[in-house]
């Protein structure tokens, strides 16, 4: 019997090696934070993981969600689900007519409007003044939420 060599193992170990190894990257996603629109919890250029949309649940509102908005990869705040309606009232904003209180530390901006969900979700920036959401792309849909930021 022969006794097993490196020359020997099989062609397949390298790879299953190496997919154990970046195994744990289909489920978390690193990247890093872009922009001011989520500060000052976020900082620019700061790293964050996430997990990734299969494996986060469905959406629930006040998380964190990197999403491929119309202008690329952006992290907000989903502030309303599908079916919802939200309105915006001097800085202060209302879903289904219930206010809801603003995240900790959010920069608001005295903005009146009102915007109604149907599939997608609304998402904003904690740092109000400083982003670009769905007030100026509207609702965005499930598939465009990418991954949930953790520790947020």
């Amino acid at each position: 019997m022969k006794a097993w060599s490196p020359a020997w193992s099989p062609a397949w170990v390298p790879a299953a090696a190496l997919a154990l190894a970046l195994s744990p990257l289909a489920v978390l996603h690193p990247f890093q934070v872009r922009g001011r629109s989520m500060e000052p919890l976020l900082k620019d250029g700061e790293l964050r993981f996430a997990l990734r949309a299969w494996a986060a649940g469905p959406p629930r509102r006040g998380e964190l969600w990197l999403v491929e908005g119309p202008e690329g990869p952006a992290v907000k705040r989903i502030a309303a689900l599908p079916g919802e309606r939200l309105e915006l009232r001097d800085g202060d904003f209302f879903v289904d007519g219930r206010r809801i209180p603003p995240p900790e530390g959010a920069t608001l901006e005295r903005q009146d409007g009102a915007w109604a969900c149907g599939e997608g979700c609304f998402l904003l920036g904690d740092n109000r003044p400083a982003s670009r959401d769905s007030r100026a792309w509207g609702p965005l849909p499930r598939a465009a939420l990418r991954a949930r930021v953790l520790g947020s």
